[in-house]
């Protein structure tokens, strides 16, 4: 039987990591089309930090997290698609820093049998960014050289992988010795350093001459300039997030003098508009992991009490891979 109450992990205002708090909330009711979802693992993302810092729009209090995995407890009305019982992952859940979670039924996905569900749940919203970065964003093609930033971080290092299986090369970038390893056994063709570099872009245009074809860039502000200034002549900058924080406004002009520069700021639910696409995307990332072509690197594991410990290493650009909370 389902409990009627759980812990969960409450922004109770805006601010920085000490409004997070563990809180006893009801166990919601799953709506029309709703399943409520046992939480085995919720992903931690910048996108968190965005919501509790009002960055992005939402009320306090609020329970944190959209990203999980776990298994279906209880169904709304009118759902056809899963059963009580069921392993589903999602990365548009509802307050998913807890031990139970609503997830839309049009947004889930059934985990294939045989991949645990905290790695489904380190997928889901990372692998499915890696996917349309590479396939539909800039679709990379064999020979293409593209630039990719933070490839020991858990976009960037499913990036690396992902081109390379379209055949493209990379120049990944990254801040440490114990990064610069993570990211060439990932496959990254060149790994540059950001504390032994003076001119990152100079740096990549030397190892890849004529510049890059695309940037993939989630820094965002501390790497922009370099990004663009690796682009060959109409390269395309891909700017998917902001972990330094925001870029300020571009001038258009600054396109058209390097050379006709295509720059893109996209976001996941534009990539998985209609329900045929989300599966598309999150069944090509699963079965890549079950078959051991994708591997996920999970940095860290936290119970919801030490989830301001998960954002601050986060926040501070400590971490490898994806980190989970554990309820």
């Amino acid at each position: 039987m389902t409990p009627t109450r759980m812990r969960a992990l409450v922004v109770t205002a805006h601010g920085g990591r000490d409004v997070l708090e563990v809180q006893q909330l009801p166990v919601p009711e799953p709506g029309p089309n709703e399943l409520l979802v046992q939480v085995a693992a919720s992903g931690v993302n910048f996108k968190d930090v965005y919501l509790r810092e009002a960055i992005y729009p939402g009320t306090p209090p609020f329970v944190l997290g959209d990203e999980c995995a776990g298994h279906v407890v209880a169904m709304g009305h009118d759902v056809t698609d899963f059963s009580v019982g069921d392993e589903v992952a999602t990365a548009s859940g509802t307050g998913t820093h807890a031990e139970f979670a609503l997830v839309p039924a049009a947004e889930a996905v059934a985990v294939p049998a045989g991949t645990a569900l905290q790695t489904a749940a380190a997928v889901m919203l990372q692998g499915m960014t890696a996917h349309y970065l590479v396939n539909s964003t800039y679709p990379v093609s064999e020979g293409d050289h593209a630039l990719v930033h933070a490839a020991a971080g858990g976009v960037g290092n499913l990036l690396v992988q992902l081109v390379h299986g379209r055949l493209g090369s990379v120049v990944a970038t990254v801040g440490s010795a114990e990064k610069e390893r993570i990211a060439a056994d990932a496959g990254a063709d060149v790994v540059l350093r950001y504390d032994q570099v003076d001119d990152l872009a100079a740096a990549v245009r030397e190892v890849c001459e004529g510049g890059v074809h695309v940037a993939y860039d989630g820094v965002g502000q501390a790497t922009f300039d370099a990004s663009l200034g690796a682009l060959r002549r109409r390269g395309s900058m891909v700017l998917y997030g902001a972990s330094s924080g925001p870029v300020p406004p571009v001038d258009p002009q600054r396109l058209n003098r390097a050379g006709s520069l295509f720059l893109t700021r996209p976001t996941l639910k534009d990539y998985v508009a209609t329900r045929e696409e989300l599966l598309w995307r999150a069944g090509e990332i699963l079965d890549a992991v079950r078959d051991g072509s994708l591997h996920v690197n999970v940095g860290g594991r936290y119970p919801l009490e030490s989830a301001a410990d998960a954002y601050r290493d986060l926040e501070g650009r400590k971490t490898i891979g994806k980190l989970l909370i554990v309820p």
